[in-house]
């Protein structure tokens, strides 16, 4: 039996639940088990979660005590707003004279588009003065005769003044009705949008309650001791009392599982992420080592939820081929399990017996130049996973994988009409995928200005052989598939730190207002048992909008992983050469520091300074930080204010646009601190020293600047 502690993951998607169990020490999968999703069960999908739990335990020969964690992801709130199952809102507006116009005018949230035909579930009341007991408590009672089964209370300024909303909640308690008060989502201004996001928080609340006590009802009758944690949006995850006041921040957590993966399990530090399932393939970007979020839209609007900047494109592993006029002209977005139809490189030659291609209308609705075969077996698709295989692109033991002298016997017939052979055949199926796909990556590149030399495209998913080795060959750059595709969206959930994030609009911050942000954040994460020493904080201060927000991650225990291979210098830096692009006798050792090796080299330009790109390598040879031109210095704890004083002296730029710190990272310990967001040296040089505090005097610390243009 194996006696190690494990940490656990499950993730509830639209068709099936898939759990995993993931070593704790060395991150190592050591069992999966794949159940239906259980929508239709008194219980919901709650029952998925609990039966995928028990046939993993039993899988893999643990104990129920020896999970350390345990997280689930969920679409069951993007599902709620999809179908419009969602409760009615009573919106309890607060403002006297003037202002009250404002709130007053958000009963027109009402006319919100929820599904196509009907409006968002909403009834109005307003409060002039929330200190008049009698008045909330009529207002509250407006909202309830009118159906309302969830309350909303929302004022102007509530960010810096909650007691009015408060007061809303108060009444709402005595009389048992979950609520949610505008200032728990956010701290931003913006009386409309926060109101908003507030609104929809509050119509998936019911749902996500009774779900939540279900499963940890279950959880808890099962054994298991660890917390529950559930997927955010952005990447992390967040403890269930947490879900239980923002359940929205579950919404579009499903692309958000993937892509915790890739940065966790694969440690991209700088990449693009593609999961690609059967008909669609979700991109996303990693950036130094964060995953890329943005304010998602929400019932057609933009709201204040935070969540991974995900695009998808119509092209998967059964995305059908299109043909017309003698030439491949795309494919997809249509799939083969749309169509109702399999794979042709799944049947057997027996099936493809006299095979012959046609082209139909998979939907009465579609184009007909959609490609099948009709052979001896009935009629096949050929798709995006026919041609992979055809051409060798499929790895020995994915979950694509198919026989290939069956999967070029499905390709020949298009061959025949294309009048070319099936190794060419197959590629232009490809080329077809990949130049959809490309036109987003190649976008997303650039809008996250990603350092392009650098980019490494990884490819999750059960279709991720059909889109990234092709796509990767295309366009010149380096590109691999996840190990475990298939599952990469559970080992991600298992895997994810907890997360909070924390936004404050302050004119002219200063050091205090910036530390204090800082602050909050750290200790909303430690409440929710990230262990305190594990936790990381990056600040951002946007002088153009006031806004200070703070992220901070931690996991729930210390990461000491004993792994078995540790790369030795030689190793690290022929790895740092790859990424530098560069013969390994052009790299130069930079400086150390705990985890971290520093390794440069130097790009000489024509009338031009030199460029000095910079990649971090940590101790499994893993490249975790990337800089296209930067300034490395060595220093210890005790000598890193003064020494840090100065580089940031120095590296300040001075314009019109004011003054711009440069881009601080600080490697110490097992930790890279990442202060490039604060712009004003003076709170930059204070969140420096709340980095190194209680630190030895005598540890090393390495800064890698670069200073901004």
């Amino acid at each position: 039996m194996n006696t190690h502690r494990i940490r656990v993951g499950i993730d509830v998607g639209g068709t099936f639940t898939d759990a995993v169990a993931v070593d704790a020490t060395t991150l190592e999968l050591v069992g999966k088990v794949k159940v239906p999703t259980s929508h239709h069960h008194a219980d919901g999908v709650a029952h998925g979660i609990v039966e995928a739990l028990d046939r993993l335990l039993k899988e893999t020969g643990q104990a129920p005590h020896e999970v350390t964690f345990l997280a689930h992801g969920t679409t069951q709130a993007t599902n709620a707003l999809l179908e419009g199952d969602v409760a009615r809102v009573g919106l309890i507006g607060i403002g006297a004279g003037a202002g009250a116009a404002f709130t007053r005018r958000l009963a027109a949230l009402a006319k919100l588009q929820l599904t196509p035909g009907r409006r968002f579930p909403l009834v109005y009341a307003h409060v002039a003065d929330p200190a008049d007991t009698a008045a909330v408590h009529r207002a509250v009672g407006q909202v309830t005769d009118a159906g309302a089964q969830v309350l909303v209370a929302t004022e102007p300024f509530s960010v810096d003044r909650p007691e009015g909303e408060e007061a809303v909640r108060a009444a709402a308690g005595a009389r048992g009705l979950p609520m949610t008060a505008a200032h728990d989502i956010t701290s931003l201004y913006g009386l409309h949008k926060r109101s908003r996001t507030a609104a929809v928080n509050a119509a998936i609340l019911p749902k996500m309650f009774a779900t939540a006590d279900l499963v940890d009802a279950s959880i808890a009758k099962a054994g298991v001791t660890a917390p529950l944690m559930v997927m955010r949006c952005d990447g992390g995850v967040m403890s269930l009392d947490e879900m239980r006041r923002r359940p929205l921040l579950t919404v579009l957590s499903g692309p958000a599982a993937g892509v915790a993966g890739a940065l966790m399990q694969e440690r991209v530090s700088e990449g693009v992420f593609l999961e690609t399932g059967g008909t669609s393939t979700d991109i996303s970007v990693i950036r130094r080592g964060k995953v890329a979020v943005r304010h998602a839209q929400l019932l057609g609007k933009t709201s204040y939820l935070s969540a991974l900047d995900v695009r998808t494109v119509g092209v998967g592993g059964g995305s059908m081929v299109r043909m017309a006029g003698g030439k491949v002209t795309g494919v997809g977005p249509r799939s083969a399990h749309i169509a109702g139809l399999p794979y042709a490189c799944f049947a057997t030659a027996a099936d493809l017996a006299g095979a012959e291609l046609a082209t139909v209308r998979p939907l009465p609705e579609d184009a007909g130049d959609h490609v099948v075969l009709d052979a001896a077996g009935g009629r096949y698709a050929l798709t995006l996973t026919c041609a992979a295989n055809a051409l060798g692109r499929v790895p020995e033991g994915d979950f694509a994988l198919a026989g290939r002298e069956v999967a070029r016997a499905a390709l020949a017939p298009l061959a025949a009409a294309l009048g070319t052979d099936i190794d060419t055949a197959a590629a232009r199926v490809l080329d077809a995928g990949a130049e959809q796909v490309g036109k987003i990556v190649d976008t997303m590149i650039d809008d996250y200005r990603l350092d392009k030399d650098a980019v490494l495209l990884v490819g999750g998913g059960g279709g991720a052989a059909a889109v990234t080795p092709h796509l990767a060959a295309m366009s010149g750059r380096t590109g691999r598939i996840a190990a475990h595709n298939e599952v990469i969206s559970p080992i991600g959930v298992a895997l994810a730190l907890i997360r909070e994030q924390v936004e404050r609009i302050i004119p002219g911050a200063g050091q205090q207002e910036v530390l204090a942000v800082r602050a909050e954040a750290e200790q909303a994460v430690v409440a929710q048992g990230a262990t305190p020493d594990a936790v990381e904080v990056e600040v951002t201060v946007d002088p153009q909008t006031n806004t200070v927000r703070a992220i901070a991650t931690g996991a729930t225990e210390l990461r000491t992983q004993d792994r078995a291979h540790r790369a030795d210098d030689a190793e690290r830096r022929r790895l740092a050469a790859d990424s530098l692009k560069v013969p390994v006798g052009q790299v130069e050792t930079l400086a150390q520091a705990g985890a971290y090796t520093v390794y440069g080299t130097e790009r000489r330009r024509r009338l031009r300074a030199p460029r000095r790109p910079v990649r971090v390598v940590d101790a499994d040879g893993v490249v975790r930080l990337h800089a296209a031109d930067a300034r490395v210095a060595a220093t210890t704890v005790g000598g890193a204010q003064q020494a840090l004083a100065r580089l940031v002296e120095e590296s300040t730029a001075y314009g019109d646009g004011g003054v711009r710190a440069p881009a601080l990272r600080l490697l110490v310990g097992s930790r890279i601190a990442d202060l490039s967001g604060v712009l004003d040296p003076q709170p930059l040089l204070a969140l420096a020293r709340t980095e190194l505090d209680g630190r030895p005097a005598d540890e090393p610390v390495v800064a890698v600047v670069e200073e901004r243009s």
